[in-house]
């Protein structure tokens, strides 16, 4: 029974994501819909010092992102929705498993309003939000039915249409940037660094997909590798995103801008004025972000919720989730109260998402549990 047990929980889908496409998943689900406000964000809690308190941000996010992969690397063919039963027990697991679904389901949500927000306010000002955000949920549900191969190979096409127009764009920006206006490099306000550095740490919540990915790698072995290089990528070019709106603009513009980055791509031109402004670029290529983002967490949530039923396909809950997550994306009742959700809902993630999994680790260590030897054990026992 226990080995029946064990070859059920073993990954459906071949081993066939590569190390390089886990480090494209990674950074194609960090960088999304929280690049437009996160100038602000950092900079109303630490002035100044928004680049430092956005780099503090990224060092707890990688230690969140190194307890995950260190218990990948420890079950290398379960998701933790399926080892943590065997390190907690049933019950407790049943019930971790449950809030980190509910919580990704409610990140789903607020992304897809905070998307729907933008556009209707910079691009398709008659256009209803809820048309906006129905349209994104169902093109991330329809993308969702798919396996872990193939949204291995989307965000794989798509990582670099996210990572080099970002960066062409922050080049760019640097003809309009002033030094004085990063100094000093401490802020004004050094006593609100820990709580601007957790507030930016939950914007890489979306780094759990990681869980999902790993008994899909060709290489378990190797996703701290990708891991890092995807958060340390992701991370980069949160930080720069910060420093290069605090240079144009100062801190106490930033105060009063809504989406600082979007303004910066607005004061931003191609040489030889090919192009005067590029925010419509931009945008573009924010759509694609945001696109990534969600399908990366819609499929956490339904992959989750097929692995805490012990289902063999999600692919039944990628339409049955639809509604609940619309109507969750559509409690805020403004968008000044969606970001005081999002602040609070992403604090509270940090629970799930870095001290849940510190405490799997901490005690698959104390009770001597790994997965790699549950897969051993029957090869051995049969000769």
């Amino acid at each position: 029974m226990a080995i029946r047990k064990r070859e059920s929980d073993k990954v459906e889908s071949p081993r066939q994501i590569t190390v390089l496409q886990a480090t494209a998943i990674v950074v194609s689900t960090i960088i999304g819909v929280g690049v437009l406000a996160l100038p602000s964000i950092a900079v109303k809690v630490a002035d100044t010092g928004a680049p430092l308190v956005t780099l503090l941000g990224v060092a707890i996010a990688v230690v969140g992102l190194v307890l995950i992969t260190l218990l990948g690397i420890r079950f290398p063919n379960q998701s933790i929705m399926q080892y943590s039963e065997d390190i907690i027990g049933k019950w407790p697991a049943w019930i971790g498993s449950a809030c980190l679904i509910a919580f990704f389901a409610v990140l789903t949500s607020l992304t897809a309003r905070e998307f729907g927000e933008v556009v209707e306010t910079s691009v398709l000002q008659m256009t209803s939000l809820e048309v906006t955000v129905i349209v994104m949920l169902l093109l991330a549900a329809i993308s969702a039915r798919n396996d872990i191969t193939t949204l291995a190979y989307i965000h794989f096409f798509y990582s670099p249409i996210l990572i080099f127009p970002i960066m062409l764009m922050l080049a760019l920006s640097m003809k309009n940037a002033d030094p004085l206006n990063r100094l000093p490099i401490w802020g004004n306000e050094a006593g609100g660094m820990l709580e601007g550095a957790v507030t930016v740490a939950a914007l890489f919540q979306g780094s759990f997909i990681v869980t999902v990915v790993i008994p899909a790698m060709r290489r378990p072995e190797k996703v701290m590798t990708a891991s890092l290089w995807g958060i340390l990528i992701a991370g980069g070019h949160y930080v720069l995103i910060v420093a290069g709106a605090v240079s144009v603009f100062g801190a106490e513009e930033i105060k009063h801008l809504l989406w600082p980055t979007l303004e910066l791509a607005k004061a931003t031109s191609l040489p030889a004025n090919v192009l005067e402004r590029l925010d419509a670029a931009f945008l573009a290529v924010w759509v694609t972000a945001v696109f990534t983002t969600l399908y990366s967490s819609y499929f956490l949530v339904i992959h989750g919720i097929s692995k805490l039923f012990r289902l063999r396909d999600h692919k039944m809950f990628s339409f049955f989730m639809l509604p609940f997550v619309f109507v969750m994306a559509m409690v805020p009742q403004n968008i000044f109260q969606m970001y005081r959700i999002i602040e609070v809902v992403g604090r509270f993630g940090l629970m799930m998402t870095i001290v849940y999994p510190g405490l799997l680790w901490t005690v698959s260590i104390i009770r001597k549990k790994r997965g790699d030897q549950v897969e051993n054990k029957p090869m051995d026992e049969t000769g």
